[in-house]
């Protein structure tokens, strides 16, 4: 099996020794995704709302330079640092998972870099 690393300038650069994504058909592996801008490498805002949809829009750029998409994801962890956020990352989270829906956790963590309050990775069916 041959490993394939991605990275796209449509998503942020990696921020420590890791790549955006690895594909080992027939699927790839996204790393964790917070809420910031590719082009600045900063967090969008420090609402939960902003960073959410930025982090899934970093995950489905990731996906297409990988050859897949959201459609195509199997299963999704998501890191919040506040769980009472959760019904609010929901709403905001079936705006891209509407009729797809992948196997997912929700996991509530201390702290994320850079001070996210979200961090997003998956799991998808390259090709």
């Amino acid at each position: 099996m041959t490993l394939k690393t991605v990275h796209t300038d449509k998503a942020p650069a990696a921020i420590g020794p890791y790549s955006q994504a690895v594909i080992a058909p027939p699927f790839v592996f996204v790393s964790g995704q917070l809420g910031m801008d590719p082009s600045t490498g900063n967090l969008v805002g420090e609402d939960l709302a902003s960073q959410a949809r930025q982090a899934l829009e970093n995950v489905k750029q990731i996906l297409t330079a990988a050859g897949s998409s959201l459609e195509k994801t199997t299963a999704v962890e998501v890191f919040l640092t506040d769980m009472g956020k959760f019904l609010e990352f929901n709403a905001i989270y079936a705006e891209y998972f509407s009729a797809h829906k992948p196997a997912r956790a929700a996991i509530e963590v201390s702290a994320l870099p850079k001070g996210g309050c979200v961090e997003i990775k998956c799991t998808a069916v390259v090709g």
